[in-house]
């Protein structure tokens, strides 16, 4: 039976219907790689919840549990793990995204997203995200 690593992630989505993507930094699995800001859950923590708090430790914005809407989710394995990515949609947040953790940060119209060099999972999210803007 495989263990199931479960990972929220966010679209956070502009006014000029812009998606933001965040780069991986150095020394984390998978550098260089961009990516939906997110992270893992603590023990106990709902998704919704992780993203509040990681949006605010990776990128110092603050938003409202009650924007994050559910939009996709990727299926991937990861090692001897299986990767559950659960994307959701915001549009509306207070401050301005800044890298705090490393990395870059770029603003990008779903359909550029497809150039980018970015991890499996992620990657049959963009698709879902053209359809949805």
């Amino acid at each position: 039976m495989a263990e199931y690593l479960m990972v929220p992630a966010v679209a956070l989505i502009d006014g000029d219907g812009r998606v933001l993507v965040q780069q991986r930094p150095a020394g984390k699995s998978m550098a260089g790689l961009w990516e939906f800001p997110g992270g893992k859950l603590e023990p106990g923590e709902t998704p919704e919840a992780a993203l509040v708090r990681e949006l605010r430790e990776e990128l110092g914005i603050e938003a409202a549990t009650a924007c994050l809407a559910p939009a996709c989710f990727a299926s991937e394995p990861l090692g001897e793990r299986h990767l559950l990515l659960l994307l959701y949609v915001c549009r509306k947040w207070r401050g301005i995204p800044q890298p705090l953790e490393g990395g870059a940060l770029k603003w990008m119209r779903p359909v550029e997203l497809h150039g980018l060099d970015m991890p499996p999972a992620d990657r049959p999210l963009i698709g879902l995200l053209e359809a949805l803007l």
